[in-house]
């Protein structure tokens, strides 16, 4: 004989497993949702705060030129998937709070348009929220032509603050690094 205590009704089992089935459907699309904005709120963070050697943006130069010296490189990377080459800038060597410009030269190595983005930091890491950039070409995605060599301006400065962080008293040299990819659309 069965025992009908533990049995629980149809209905219920039906409303219960829909309402399972319900609550792993919105799970599964809030972590799609929150894949999706994962990099752009981090790339939003880093640029607030300077993590990660995040360059800031700056709008205007700083107040002053301080007595000390410090020699920026340039480094690029191109991602496999753009047939672009690019030539870093050469280094600069110029006292903190100097308002720079240097260019990066690209050119499109194929036969047909390509547009593509660059991302960059800073090494060291610390440094990232002195370096701040006034006009770059990696605010805006580059489209470039079959052959086509374009230069591409980074007008930036160091910080003078910089000066009064001792963790970062004896940096003589920061980097700044590009890597270039493709684009989304891809030329078109």
């Amino acid at each position: 004989m069965a025992d009908a205590s533990h049995s629980i009704p149809e209905p219920l089992t039906a409303r219960r497993n829909r309402r399972v089935a319900l609550i792993g459907a919105c799970l599964v699309v809030g972590m799609v949702g929150l894949a999706y904005a994962a990099v752009p709120l981090y790339q939003l963070f880093c640029q607030v705060t300077g993590f990660a050697g995040t360059p800031q943006i700056a709008s205007e130069a700083p107040r002053g030129v301080i007595d000390r010296v410090m020699t920026v490189q340039f480094d690029s990377n191109v991602a496999n998937d753009l047939s672009w080459t690019v030539k870093a800038a050469s280094s600069v060597t110029d006292n903190i709070g100097t308002v720079d410009t240097v260019h990066y030269i690209a050119t499109n190595n194929s036969d047909k348009t390509l547009s593509g983005m660059a991302v960059f930091n800073v090494s060291p890491e610390k440094a990232g929220v002195y370096f701040n950039k006034m006009e770059c070409f990696c605010f805006t995605e580059q489209t470039l032509q079959p052959g086509e060599t374009v230069e591409m301006p980074i007008v930036f400065f160091i910080d003078p603050e910089l000066d009064k962080n001792h963790e970062l008293a004896t940096i003589k040299e920061i980097t700044l690094s590009y890597t270039f990819y493709a684009s989304d659309n891809g030329g078109s």
